[in-house]
């Protein structure tokens, strides 16, 4: 074994080996034995404190009183909420709209959007690979800006 290198012993299952390690470099200092720790040496005696979960247990006393307040609020505000949606969609019923044919207009917008998102991407790729930006392919698509 060259002087160099350091030899160090493992043990496994079938008893003790030995496994070179990677050679110290010539004119290297080696690092002094105890040099570097990993743990500190006093033990912290916050590592035997329970856990303090950040939520509360069902046992936990709360203010129950806000919490009523506050969801009756927010069950009121949605109440208001519902009601507003209902006359829009009467409005919309009465200007000869119907519920199947909203939901058919908002099923195309979505097959819609998701066909402009692949041109996009292509429009992208294709600036990549010609070095220009995707605005100057624009002009030569005759796509609007806004489109």
């Amino acid at each position: 074994m060259d002087s160099e290198e350091k030899s160090v012993a493992v043990r496994g299952d079938s008893g003790q080996t030995n496994v070179n390690t990677t050679p110290w470099r010539k004119g290297s200092s080696r690092p002094a034995k105890g040099l570097f720790r990993r743990t500190p040496v006093r033990i912290s005696r916050n590592l035997n404190t329970g856990f303090k979960s950040p939520l509360l247990s069902p046992g936990t006393p709360r203010s129950s009183r806000v919490d009523q307040v506050s969801l009756r609020e927010d069950i009121e505000e949605l109440k208001g909420r519902r009601e507003e949606l209902s006359t829009q969609i009467a409005l919309l019923e009465a200007e000869g709209y119907s519920v199947e044919e909203l939901d058919q207009h908002i099923d195309q917008l979505h097959e819609y959007n998701d066909i402009k998102d692949v041109g996009q991407m292509l429009l992208g790729r294709l600036a990549t690979i010609r070095g220009v930006t995707t605005k100057d392919l624009y002009g030569e698509f005759g796509l609007e800006l806004e489109d």
